[in-house]
């Protein structure tokens, strides 16, 4: 047998022992990738929800913190939150919104929590399928512009 007959027949069995391992790693990779390019699309979509979110939540503690109680404010020009009807309102801007929330007035402070379900793009192939933001505003009072 010639030199290259032999060099065809080693060749021809590295190739019959490699079978099937390139398909193996080709799999992995395509799975790491597509991990890898969900983690981006729906972390970006969580991040914009999250933005989202916080800013419903900050316009809606400000909507609530213009509900001061006047009379006060005239007579005194003592700045004082009118609790149930800034929690009413922070409820209205949501609602208006179409966003769901928690309000809590303390004190001259309306608090607003918003919690938002992005559904997931991609990773929903590796069983997450919805992504839970919260954002929380706050808001009080205030005289004159600042």
């Amino acid at each position: 047998m010639s030199t290259l007959g032999r060099l065809r027949q080693q060749v021809e069995r590295v190739r019959i022992d490699q079978r099937g391992q390139v398909t193996a790693y080709v799999v992995t990779v395509a799975v790491a990738a597509l991990a890898f390019g969900g983690l981006v699309l729906d972390g970006g979509l969580a991040l914009a929800a999250k933005v989202q979110a916080m800013g419903r939540a900050q316009e809606a503690a400000r909507a609530g913190a213009q509900e001061i109680d006047l009379t006060a404010y005239r007579t005194d020009g003592i700045l004082r939150l009118l609790p149930a009807r800034a929690t009413a309102a922070a409820h209205n801007h949501l609602a208006a919104s179409h966003h769901t929330g928690s309000v809590l007035v303390t004190a001259n402070t309306v608090t607003v929590t918003v919690t938002i379900h992005q559904r997931s793009q991609l990773l929903g192939l590796f069983a997450v399928d919805t992504i839970t933001v919260t954002g929380r505003g706050e808001a009080q009072p205030q005289r004159g512009i600042s």
